[in-house]
């Protein structure tokens, strides 16, 4: 009996508890039910992204327009087939002199694409040196499908800008910003050609700005961005939510070639500067102040008493330099200059470039614990402290040399006739790698005397395409000829 109520109890409890669980099933299920239901995008949701995507829709049909696609051909010659076997008489006279055009020199044409900004009604485009490097023939291909001969106005590989001009009227001109006014986080667009489709817009944010030591160019303070660029995208525009062009996109960063999440554009401001130099002088003129500068470390802030790592410290003061004559001694920390804070050497240096030489400029200065004022008067880099670009084309590409000063002199004990320039570095796959080493005096290229960095850089740029180098060079105690041959 006992066994039967224990039984019976139990059952009841089993039917109980499946009552609960459908009950709990059905209430989840009609919960969850109700939730999908009440899953719905807010009216102000809704307005908000269509108002968003209006405006960006908007900043792009202004500013396409003004964004070309630009088309460039390079020719190269090849040497013929040199192959002694055709120079033999008996097979001349058996097959005929026809068969000697396998030993004529052979033309080959290498088409490229890119993009191109409008930024004068005049016809003048900005673009990337890169894009119309060597052409031989450019053409410029406008959003409305009218297309003209483009001519080069003038290139910066220092900066990789370059300035084409093309003849024509009723041009769309992009509007100018001010690049230095950009923050990270903020959005823009990215106008160009990616892989040849025209007018392609892509957009992101800010990544950083003041990317420096990338090794793009020599002078760099890139923004980064996110905004998908790819080849072809090069020379086009990097606008801001209000159409203006703040940026000209110039590279990514890649293993596979195409985009990861990281671009880089030239700042408007720095390629404004450049391209007014271009138009009305046909070069760069960069400001100068004669100050060797390198970035604070905490080592460096302890040994030198600062109480943060802000500025960069003077390491060098090059003598009879607007440095020296405003005062500026080795181990001053240059806080400010033109009232904007410096952290970076190379941010410091790119603004130093931007001024026009003979402008004066005022630096704040930090020396033994005491903040100062400096005025200095801003002149043109010098001839002797240029270096020979490593964008150089040829068999002297990839090599560094300067003046020889009489420091240079007693360190390496040159005669008093030895006279040229010295090799200060050789980049690495540099077709000059296997032949020079740092400290050769180069005395002569092709015959000709070198006597500074003006006339080495003058005979680098005078090589023609396939052609080598015959160096006079003096090395361990004694003048060696040597050849680089072209590649």
């Amino acid at each position: 009996m006992n066994i039967k109520k224990v039984v019976a109890v139990g059952m009841v409890f089993t039917i109980i508890g499946l009552i609960i669980g459908l009950a709990i099933s059905s209430q989840f299920n009609i919960q969850s039910k109700g939730y999908s239901q009440d899953a719905v995008i807010s009216k102000d949701a809704i307005d908000l992204l269509t108002k968003t995507n209006q405006a960006l829709s908007e900043v792009a049909m202004a500013v396409k327009p003004s964004v070309v696609n630009i088309s460039s051909t390079r020719t190269f010659r090849h040497p013929g087939t040199m192959n002694p076997f055709f120079n033999d008489p008996f097979f001349r006279r058996f097959f005929g002199d026809e068969f000697r055009f396998f030993e004529r020199p052979r033309e080959h044409r290498q088409s490229g694409l890119g993009s191109g900004v409008i930024v004068d009604k005049d016809g003048y485009i900005l673009t990337n040196y890169h894009v119309i490097k060597d052409a031989d023939e450019i053409k410029v291909k406008l959003s409305d499908k009218r297309e003209f001969d483009g001519k080069v106005i003038g290139s910066d590989p220092k900066t990789d800008i370059a300035v084409i001009k093309i003849q024509a009227d009723k041009l769309p001109v992009i509007r100018w910003g001010d690049s230095d006014k950009l923050k990270v986080g903020e959005i823009i667009l990215a106008i160009g050609n990616p892989f040849g489709l025209t007018q392609t817009v892509t957009s992101g944010i800010i990544s950083a700005t003041g990317r420096a030591n990338v090794g793009i160019a020599d002078y760099e303070d890139f923004i980064q961005t996110d905004a998908a660029i790819n080849p072809g995208n090069s020379g086009g525009a990097l606008v801001n939510v209000r159409g203006e062009l703040v940026g000209i996109n110039t590279a990514i960063f890649s293993t596979s070639g195409g985009y990861q999440g990281i671009g880089f554009a030239i700042p408007s401001n720095m390629a404004k500067v450049v391209m007014e130099n271009l138009i009305k002088k046909g070069k760069v003129v960069r400001g100068w102040l004669g100050v060797s500068i390198q970035p604070i470390t905490p080592e460096l802030a302890k040994q030198f008493n600062l109480q943060h790592e802000k500025g960069v410290l003077i390491g060098d003061v090059v003598e009879d330099s607007p440095a020296e004559k405003a005062g500026l001694k080795r181990g001053d920390v240059i806080l400010e200059f033109e009232g904007k804070e410096f952290s970076e050497p190379s941010s410091l240096r790119n603004a130093v470039a931007a001024i026009p030489p003979g402008k004066e400029v005022t630096l704040k200065v930090l020396r033994d614990g005491k903040v100062m004022t400096v005025k200095a008067t801003v002149s043109e880099l010098p001839a002797g402290m240029q270096k020979l670009s490593p964008h150089t084309e040829g068999p002297l590409k990839g090599i560094q040399v300067q003046d020889i000063t009489p420091e240079i002199r007693r360190a390496l004990q040159l005669p008093k006739r030895i006279t040229g320039v010295v090799v200060t570095d050789v980049a690495g796959g540099s077709p000059a790698e296997e032949f020079l080493t740092e400290n050769d005096i180069i005395m002569e290229v092709n015959r000709k005397k070198v006597n500074n960095t003006r006339d080495f850089a003058a005979a680098a740029a005078s090589l023609k395409k396939g052609q080598g180098a015959l160096l006079l060079i003096y090395r361990n105690g004694s003048t060696i000829y040597l050849t680089i041959p072209a590649r």
